[in-house]
């Protein structure tokens, strides 16, 4: 860390509360107080909100289908930067988070040696990624995500000392600006705290407010100074709401670009690909299940090889040992995610990033997102003001992959029915490739996290005289 700055005539008396800002401890209670009060008011909202539901889903509908935002960059790539290091506290609570952080991390050290300026000061929150890019971290929700949520209650304890130790960097470290991605859950309330140590705030990857509880919006909007969107009908949805918004397009693919599809006139492949997610209670919630639909697939097409497929071999022996119970001749792959989409001829898949990955090789696939109560059942009928839960939908404005949201055994017979379409029926597969093309065009361009990283830095490219001293 750089040594302190001296301090200025202006600067408050050193070692007060007045010169640091708000004990962490008191900037911590705070957001469990706004908690409790969102909570008790609860009941009322959501009355309002039922009663608002049709005109918020009209609403919705009709940005997703009408002309999609342009990806937006910096107004100039011209940069007025201090000469001391800036100070830059990045934040991840999810391994799909970390992975756009880390590359956030990275593209923000090469803008600012490319302005002149010597290489941020990076802190933050996360996992052995993080730390790769350059980042000093002082807690990893990364991995306490990855092991698993015990509950909510018995998980407050953890997050309630996150929050603390994070406000208390905050008041200490001074950093110039706070970027979290994703995981509202945990970012709105730390903005919040942001804000009471008079930090800017730039949210990467905005909420999904658009899909059910659109009055968290106002919370977001007194937490944020700039909101990075990532799918295209966001940025009108969130900048109706009076928020500052900026869309850059999907990390996603700045990954994807260098990846090959299928060359056009080689054929289509035999196998069907099964994604039960990334996550150890995701797949032990939709694996067997999806193997038992695979093998009813197999009866109709018995040369089709069924892969159960997976980007790394993380759940490898929990896998095999579903696969070895309940899978019918199946086989795992690992390490090699986009070979095996490219040479399959449909997948079933759960909900979730992996179908933009889908996406990306035009693949027709059925979505599914098997319900864990009857309280989920209840949200997903009269909760959601989205009228799809798969993101290619969602970017079609449109049904372009069949998706089915159900608890137990669901509509089975509708399902397979559909993955038979998928695999064997000429046609449907032809005019559910023309969807997915739409909806990939409608992601837009790569580039994502050059612009998102530029645009950070605009907030704070106001030369040095305009900020507040670092104390």
């Amino acid at each position: 860390m750089a040594p302190p700055t001296s301090p200025t005539p202006t600067d408050p008396p050193q070692g007060t509360d007045i010169a640091r800002g708000p004990l962490p401890r008191r900037a911590m209670l705070r957001e469990v107080a706004r908690a409790i009060g969102g909570a008790l008011l609860l009941p009322f909202r959501t009355n309002d909100y039922l009663y608002r539901h049709d005109a918020l889903v009209e609403e919705l509908v009709s940005d997703m289908r009408s002309r999609p935002a342009q990806v937006e960059s910096p107004a100039t790539a011209e940069r007025r930067l201090p000469e001391r290091p800036l100070r830059i506290f990045l934040s991840c609570a999810e391994a799909s988070g970390e992975i756009h952080a880390s590359g956030l991390a990275s593209e923000l050290i090469r803008q600012a040696k490319a302005a002149g300026a010597p290489a941020p000061e990076l802190r933050g929150l996360g996992g052995d990624r993080l730390r790769a890019a350059g980042v000093a971290t002082i807690a990893d929700p990364v991995g306490r995500a990855a092991m698993g949520f015990e509950g909510m209650f018995s998980s407050l304890p953890y997050y309630l000392r996150l929050i603390e130790e994070t406000a208390n960097t905050f008041r200490d470290w001074k950093p110039d600006l706070f970027l979290p991605l994703d995981s509202p859950a945990l970012h709105v309330p730390l903005a919040h705290v942001a804000k009471r140590y008079n930090l800017p705030v730039v949210h990467f990857i905005t909420p999904q407010y658009w899909g059910w509880a659109p009055w968290r919006s106002a919370g977001y909007r007194k937490a944020v100074d700039l909101a990075l969107t990532i799918l295209p009908f966001e940025r009108d949805w969130f900048s109706r709401r009076g928020i500052d918004v900026r869309h850059v397009g999907h990390p996603l693919l700045d990954r994807l670009q260098s990846i090959p599809t299928r060359s056009p006139g080689t054929g289509d492949g035999n196998s069907l690909c099964i994604l039960p997610g990334s996550r150890a209670g995701v797949i032990d919630r939709n694996l067997p299940w999806m193997l038992s639909v695979a093998a009813d697939l197999q009866r109709r097409y018995p040369d089709a090889p069924v892969l159960v497929v997976q980007e790394t071999p993380e759940h490898r022996e929990r896998i095999e040992a579903i696969i070895a119970r309940d899978g019918n001749g199946a086989r795992l792959s690992c390490g090699d995610l986009h070979r095996d989409l490219r040479d399959a001829r449909c997948a079933l898949s759960v909900s979730g990033t992996i179908l933009i990955d889908v996406l990306h090789h035009a693949l027709p696939t059925v979505v599914i997102y098997r319900l864990k109560s009857r309280m989920e059942r209840w949200m997903s009928r009269c909760l959601l003001t989205a009228p799809y839960f798969a993101s290619i939908n969602l970017l079609a404005g449109d049904e372009v992959v069949p998706e089915y949201a159900f608890m137990g055994q669901g509509p089975r017979a509708e399902i397979q029915r559909k993955l038979e379409l998928a695999y064997g029926n000429d046609p449907w597969r032809a005019r559910c490739r023309t969807g997915l093309e739409r909806a990939r065009t409608r992601l837009g361009p790569p580039g994502a996290v050059v612009r998102a990283a530029g645009l950070a830095l605009e907030i704070l490219d106001q030369g040095p005289e305009s900020r507040p001293t670092r104390r």
